[in-house]
């Protein structure tokens, strides 16, 4: 299974492709959609997206081929343990995790001091 997180209001059918702005750093057109196989990564996804409005877990499914996210990937982690991955097809989504749990406030605030940091050095949250 796996699952995208997001602010967006979709519905089951709906296509996340790339071509529209990102959801993270500079915010710029996305090459790619990424998505994880751990509702913890998805859970990280929802609660840092910008945007308004709650966020949201999708399951989706890749409509193509697919490789592991080297945003995450032996930069950062070792391997994939987050088991986190990137298209540049569209996912489908095919359904939504309704009762998910975000993080702790101190989590998500390490977390967005951590963010701001890399945005000071000059380092891009996602690499294209």
């Amino acid at each position: 299974m796996f699952y995208h997180g997001t602010k967006a209001d979709l519905a089951i059918g709906d296509l996340i492709a790339v071509g529209h702005v990102s959801n993270y750093g500079s915010r710029r057109q996305a090459n790619f959609v990424y998505f994880t196989a751990t509702l913890d990564a998805a859970t990280w996804g929802a609660e840092l997206a910008v945007g308004e409005g709650r966020g949201r877990i999708y399951i989706v499914e890749p409509t193509g081929p697919y490789e592991d996210d080297p945003n995450l990937t032996n930069k950062r982690f070792p391997g994939n343990p987050t088991r986190s991955y990137r298209t540049r097809d569209a996912l489908r989504v095919i359904g939504e995790v309704i009762d998910w749990t975000g993080h702790t406030p101190e989590q998500l605030q390490t977390m967005h001091a951590h963010l701001e940091r890399l945005k000071e050095q000059g380092v891009e949250a996602i690499e294209e």
